[in-house]
Parts: C-alpha cells; sequence; structure tokens
C-alpha cells in the first residue's frame, strides 16, 4: 500500500469555537491508483491532500505514506519523505522566475543526485512539448506552458506519488485538456500513484477512483469501473 490514513481529524483553535475542517477520514490508496478528491469548496478536499503529502499535520488520527508514519515526524523528517516519495503539481504553477524551463526541470534531478540532469530534463520537456521553450523564463511563457513545466518538473524525480492540487484551475478549456492528458500519459508511462483534488468532472472521470468529502467527512469512495482512455501523448503536447 502506498498511502493509508486511519481516523484522519484536523481542527482548528478559534476565539469562539474549535472548527473542524476534517473528521474521522480513513482511506487507503495502493501503488499505481490514481485517485480524485472532489466535493465542494470548504469540504477539506485541499486539508486533505496537504495531510496526505505531510506539508501538514493532523489533530489526531494517523497518516502512513510509504510506511512512514507522517503524524509521528517532525518537519524535517517529512521533508525528507516528501523528498525521497513525493512530486506536486499545484493550480499557481510555483516555478522559479530567476530559472528558465530547463532549469526549473532539473533542479529536482540535481537535488537528487540523479546523474545527466540537462539530458533528463530536456527530454521531459520534449515530451511536454516544450523543446523550442527551454530558455525561456516563467514570465515568457504561456500560462498553459508554466503548468506543462510544472508537470515535467513534478515527475522529473520520479516520484512513487504525485499529488496534483486543482491543476487546471487556472487555465481555459483547451490547455486544461492538454494538461489532463499529460498528466495521465506520464503518470502512465511511469507507474505513478497519482491523487487529486479537483472541481473538474474531466479531471475525475479519468481516475480510476472518486472520493468525495462532504463537510469534511468522507461520504464516497467509489471505483469506477472503466477510467477514460488516455489518449497519446502526441495528441496532447502542442504548444499553447
Amino acid at each position: 500500500m502506498m498511502l493509508t490514513t486511519k481516523n484522519l481529524t484536523k481542527t482548528v483553535n478559534s476565539q469562539e469555537h474549535d472548527l473542524t475542517i476534517l473528521s474521522q477520514v480513513s482511506l487507503t490508496i495502493n501503488e499505481q491508483d490514481t485517485v480524485a478528491i472532489v466535493g465542494a469548496s470548504g469540504s477539506g478536499k485541499s486539508t486533505l491532500l496537504s495531510l496526505l503529502a505531510g506539508l501538514d499535520v493532523p489533530t489526531s488520527g494517523q497518516v502512513m505514506l510509504a510506511g512512514k508514519p507522517l503524524h509521528e515526524l517532525n518537519e524535517d523528517q517529512r521533508a525528507l519523505v516528501r523528498a525521497q516519495y513525493v512530486g506536486f503539481v499545484f493550480q499557481s504553477f510555483h516555478l522559479l522566475p530567476g530559472l528558465s524551463a530547463l532549469e526549473n526541470v532539473m533542479l529536482p534531478i540535481e537535488l537528487k543526485e540523479q546523474k545527466n540532469p540537462e539530458q533528463q530534463a530536456r527530454q521531459l520537456l520534449e515530451q511536454v512539448g516544450l523543446l523550442e521553450r527551454l530558455h525561456h523564463y516563467p514570465n515568457q511563457l504561456s500560462g498553459g506552458e508554466q503548468q506543462r513545466v510544472a508537470i515535467a518538473r513534478a515527475f522529473a524525480s520520479e516520484p512513487k506519488i504525485l499529488f496534483a492540487d486543482e491543476p487546471t484551475g487556472n487555465l481555459d478549456t483547451a490547455n486544461g485538456e492538454k494538461i489532463i492528458d499529460l498528466i495521465f500519459e506520464l503518470n502512465q508511462q511511469l507507474g505513478t500513484t497519482l491523487v487529486l483534488v479537483t472541481h473538474d468532472d474531466r479531471l475525475a472521470s479519468r481516475c480510476q477512483r472518486v472520493v468525495r468529502l462532504e463537510a469534511g467527512e468522507l461520504v464516497d469512495d467509489t471505483a469506477q469501473e472503466k477510467a477514460v482512455q488516455e489518449p497519446h501523448l502526441e495528441s496532447a503536447a502542442g504548444h499553447s
């Protein structure tokens, strides 16, 4: 099992009363699963994702990621687990503005001290259709192009599990479709476990499972009989 939670609860203290954001959430995600976390705004989706990735700690309950008890680790220890196992794609891209597209993708490869970081980064950027944008900086790229760089960077460290938080949220429909295609194509090629938060029904339909939250509680965990088939990467990698 890649990821398990048991009775995961998150509360926030306020002057008037404690606010429960998540309550008693238990789930299991196996290796190479693709899971969409859905629900209305304020249902606890992003909080759950943060807890699953070790970016935050629960008030009570357990989170096991690749056999590591995140709920028992301090921030430095959780950061080491993330560096070893986890990749991220965010709605707002989070590219480093002073680095080119190539350098942004090279960075996680260099941090893991893998061989030939430039060659690996070039190959990933070619896969996402940005070979002609290697030396462009984020402010020289469109939103769709920036998100493609972010996807290449997320997969560059060959993570065991990829967390994506509203990866199409800042994109128009056409670019959103391309980003969806790229995420699932690379995910399939590399055998990564994928957990994503989304309001996008198109994105959720591509996952094997849909986990639904309402008011901080897990109300449904449904295996989809047949996730939408992924198109070939070549059809998704056109410039935006």
